[in-house]
């Protein structure tokens, strides 16, 4: 009775061992990398200006991921930021993004008004694999973004 008692123990050991094993596996093939940078175009305008950055999940509105930088005054691609295993298969994400440039006036590190602090958002769409999305400077298509960054 005992040898049975210890072949079941090490069977479900077993078992237990190589299903856990499988979950991060399972995990990691639905989750996706964003690579979203911004082209030489930004270099002009905002060469040397911080730069925020969040991943936004479209359907809750929860960030699900920020970062922060400095637009380049010379280089291609202005701006580059990676997000690894961040987008979840399945689900629709945007890109909120600001640059602190307080054209005319504004608070250095604060999110100003579109009018000083250019703001966009980018749709990314359903995603079902890995992003790599580059921006290019657009000033007349600007989006009210503050609000995103001022719940974090």
């Amino acid at each position: 009775m005992r040898s049975t008692y210890r072949n079941v123990t090490t069977h479900t050991a077993v078992w237990l061992a190589l299903l856990l094993a499988t979950i991060p596996a399972a995990y990691a093939a639905s989750m996706h990398d964003l690579v979203f940078s911004g082209d030489a175009s930004f270099n002009g305008p905002h060469g040397g200006q911080p730069i925020h950055v969040a991943v936004v999940q479209t359907d809750t509105g929860d960030v699900v991921a920020l970062a922060s930088g400095t637009v380049s005054k010379g280089g291609d691609p202005a701006f580059s930021f990676d997000f690894p295993a961040t987008l979840e298969d399945g689900k629709a994400y945007e890109v909120d993004y600001w640059i602190d440039s307080n054209f005319g006036g504004g608070a250095v590190g604060t999110c100003d008004p579109k009018t000083r602090d250019h703001q966009w958002r980018v749709a990314l769409g359903t995603v079902t694999g890995n992003v790599a999305h580059k921006e290019s400077h657009r000033p007349a298509e600007t989006a009210d973004v503050c609000a995103v960054f001022s719940k974090q």
